[in-house]
């Protein structure tokens, strides 16, 4: 197993349980106290982890933090690939499709950006987005947004309002910082959410992109009901509770299995 890769197992289960202690981690990944203590100590130094005596625990991180994109972006890779592959699948040829500025979101670009689906226009104020389609190629034309410019590599502000009102989008691809019940989907980033809901309004369908280590995790900002989604991609480590949660409220769950490469639709 690749030492990223455990890494993230680590903060699956501390995310999960709250705290992991070292010798839970050792036996469970069959290596020592030493490389366990260098992992801890690689997400402490990222901020995904509080590293404590004996183990570590959730960070103490407030509801304005936003991490980078660069950082995101190497979180829950495996899952987010698989993710990506389920949402491209939805896309139909010629329409207008809109991207958030989540890395989960760029990773359907990816998926698209080939031209494997004709006729496509892609409208985001992502320049990660944006950058993913070669414009010398066979793939989507692409309007990119102005704005200001956040940690996310997302543009926001009065110049991407004003151009993502104009528009009318044929479905929208958004990740979320997290999502729970109380508080549907969030950003910590005020004006990202503000431009999420104006790319929400535009739209004919929202397909939400996240996988399950979002769940419970809340923003300052909520930017989308639950009711108002038409479809959620994540994966199958999403808690049943989270899943009974949701099912009441979202047009369809579709669940990725990392592993096998297939999604169970939901209702």
């Amino acid at each position: 197993m690749l030492a990223r890769e455990r890494q993230e197992r680590i903060l699956s289960r501390v995310r999960a349980d709250g705290s992991a202690r070292v010798a839970q981690l050792t036996a469970q990944f069959g290596v020592s106290e030493m490389t366990i203590r260098r992992d801890l100590d690689q997400l402490d130094s990222e901020g995904l982890v509080d590293k404590v005596h004996g183990g570590a625990t959730m960070p103490r991180q407030a509801v304005t933090d936003e991490p980078g994109f660069s950082r995101k972006s190497q979180l829950k890779m495996a899952e987010k690939r698989a993710i990506a592959r389920e949402a491209a699948a939805l896309i139909r040829p010629g329409w207008a499709v809109g991207f958030g500025g989540g890395t989960t979101a760029w990773q359907v670009a990816q998926e698209l950006g080939a031209g494997a689906v004709t006729g496509l226009t892609i409208v985001t104020n992502s320049i990660q987005v944006a950058t993913a389609i070669d414009p010398e190629g066979a793939g989507p034309n692409v309007i990119l947004t102005g704005g200001l410019r956040t940690p996310s590599d997302a543009l926001v502000g009065p110049v991407a309002l004003n151009t993502m009102r104009s528009l009318h989008l044929d479905a929208l691809v958004l990740g979320a910082h997290g999502f729970d019940p109380g508080r549907g989907l969030t950003t910590p980033n005020l004006m990202e959410s503000e431009i999420n809901r104006a790319m929400i309004d535009g739209a004919n369908r929202l397909i939400v992109v996240a996988d399950s280590s979002k769940w419970g995790v809340g923003g300052l900002a909520t930017f989308a009901r639950f009711d108002e989604i038409d479809i959620l991609v994540t994966d199958t480590g999403l808690p049943r509770d989270a899943r009974t949660a949701l099912e009441g409220a979202i047009g369809a769950i579709h669940l990725v299995d990392v592993q096998g490469g297939t999604a169970d639709e939901g209702h």
